[in-house]
């Protein structure tokens, strides 16, 4: 966000084809008389206020745009829509123009916006008695005050007469909104999530940084940037952090463990370096080389414990299935050796102890032994969020096995550190040198695998590889959640049970018919 000390040199500068060489559209929600007025009660503000510095007369916003757009949308269209929800949102006049730079790399939009509201009606104060202004417009007490030696009345000051307007509003005070910290990151949601409901590729959508997060920012190099080979080498560390993190939620170290790392190493450590030494922006490197080094540690750590756990779970799983064989048999002989079942056994037995009783005591029970079917509900069907769990858990097993590759590219480097470290005598001066160079190109190796984490995830529309993890859990709670339910339904309503039912039904009407036939019998 810019603050504009000029509002009406910028708009014309943004809104002149002039001066633009790839202007698509203006847009505007007001007329130009509005910010000439606008920028005349800044200014008189600012002087009654006694402020040094720059008057501030709006602020401006430059929205980046995806590079699809040209073709998917009309511009005047496209900025009316990006400005017109500016202003619902806020209840501020703005003026936009929807630009390309020279080489049609960059598209963007330029909002300018006022940061008062215009009053419906203007406020007039009129004066009492007369009164007088100074060269700097103050109002002074006494006539003498703004007078000569000659006794005229100096160039720059002025007198209101009794009964003339003095003051007049036409704008209410600035919002305060608009210089709060916390305004830019709500702007930069906000256009984000527009941007992304009007994206047609998901590779394409946005994603707002979050500075408490557990990555760090990078710093875009303008043209010109005396400081860009410094910011440059900042952003190259930034990225070796960024990509360790990566790794170590694909390892399964938890957001706190990382989070801790990183205020405890970075924050933490920027913080006390600034207070001991001043801003020194050199410092940085080491602070964050060793952040990534307290972070590897943490990583090798769970990943070796994972090993020893699945190793352990390999073992046992080599042992049971020995026993489970023979348990499953003997469960399904059971049943076959008898040819009645303990159902038809019970069933059999209730009638032969009423086979004298009269048919009127017998009727009764008849229609009490009546089988009544159940409703079956309809099996639960899987939502959308479940159904994306396949994908997701390719992606998932995808980056387990770039993990496995990195952490056996790790192995091999540290093998080649302990042989270097131990050499003696002569070979530590004929071997050395060797092996450093396998160690560095090894290392080379693992940056390239670590930063291809990142790439796993971009390629299926992830922004980052946390932003997937998320939405991992989440279709994994929901694919559960249909499992659980299905399954369920299956054991109470599915195949099998509509067999046991049916032989159910076979085996009450055999006993509607031998309750009938002894009926007949006792009545003869």
């Amino acid at each position: 966000m810019s603050k504009l000390p000029d509002v009406r040199g910028r708009i014309t500068y943004i809104s002149s084809h002039a001066k633009q060489e790839n202007l698509y559209a203006v847009y505007e929600t007001t007329d130009r008389r509005y910010w000439t007025e606008l920028a005349k009660c800044n200014q008189q503000e600012f002087q009654k206020s006694g402020t040094q510095g720059t008057c501030i007369e709006a602020r401006e916003f430059v929205i980046a745009l995806p590079e699809s757009f040209p073709n998917l949308y009309e511009p005047n269209k496209l900025l009316q829509l990006f400005t017109d929800r500016f202003k619902e949102k806020y209840r501020v006049e703005c003026v936009s123009a929807l630009h390309h730079n020279k080489r049609k790399t960059n598209y963007h939009i330029h909002l300018i916006f006022s940061e008062r509201e215009l009053l419906p009606e203007p406020i007039e104060k009129t004066a009492t008695r007369n009164m007088f202004y100074d060269e700097n417009g103050r109002h002074v007490r006494t006539k003498k005050e703004i007078l000569d030696e000659n006794g005229n009345v100096r160039k720059g000051c002025k007198i209101v007469k009794k009964g003339e307007v003095y003051e007049r509003n036409l704008f209410t005070a600035k919002n305060k909104l608009f210089k709060q910290e916390n305004f830019v990151d709500e702007v930069k949601h906000f256009y984000t999530d527009l941007i992304n409901l009007l994206v047609k590729d998901d590779k394409e959508k946005l994603h707002v940084f979050d500075s408490n997060g557990l990555y760090l920012a990078t710093k875009k190099i303008g043209k010109n940037n005396p400081k860009a080979e410094q910011i440059q080498t900042d952003n190259e560390m930034r990225m070796r952090w960024n990509c360790e993190v990566d790794r170590a939620i694909v390892s399964g170290v938890s957001e706190t463990e990382i989070q801790q790392i990183k205020k405890k190493y970075i924050t933490d450590r920027i913080r006390e370096s600034v207070d001991i030494f001043g801003s020194h922006p050199e410092r940085l490197r080491s602070i964050i080389m060793t952040a990534v080094t307290a972070l590897a540690l943490l990583i090798s750590k769970v990943l070796d414990k994972a090993r020893e756990l699945s190793a352990k779970l390999f073992e046992k799983e080599t042992i049971q299935p020995i026993a489970e064989p023979n348990e499953r048999r003997t469960t399904q002989i059971i049943p076959q050796t008898d040819k009645t079942t303990k159902s038809e056994k019970i069933a059999h037995k209730e009638p032969t102890a009423n086979l004298s009783a009269p048919k009127r005591e017998l009727q009764p029970k008849t229609q009490t032994t009546e089988l009544e079917t159940p409703k079956i509900p309809p099996k639960p069907v899987m939502s959308a969020e479940a159904a994306a769990y396949p994908k997701l858990l390719k992606i998932y097993k995808e980056l387990n096995r770039q993990n496995g590759i990195i952490f056996d590219a790790e192995r091999e480097r540290n093998e080649l550190e302990l042989e270097r470290d131990s050499l003696k005598g002569f070979a530590k001066l004929t071997k050395k040198g060797e092996l450093q160079s396998r160690i560095d190109r090894k290392n080379e190796e693992i940056d390239l695998l670590k930063v291809g984490l990142s790439g796993i995830v971009k390629r299926y529309g992830f922004q980052m590889v946390h932003d997937f993890y998320k939405s991992f859990a989440a279709v994994k709670t929901a694919y559960d959640d249909y499992r659980n339910k299905s399954d369920k339904w299956e054991e109470r309503y599915g195949k099998g049970k509509a067999a046991h039912r049916k032989e159910k039904e076979s085996v009450h009407n055999r006993l509607q018919n031998y309750q009938k036939e002894n009926a007949d019998q006792h009545i003869r």
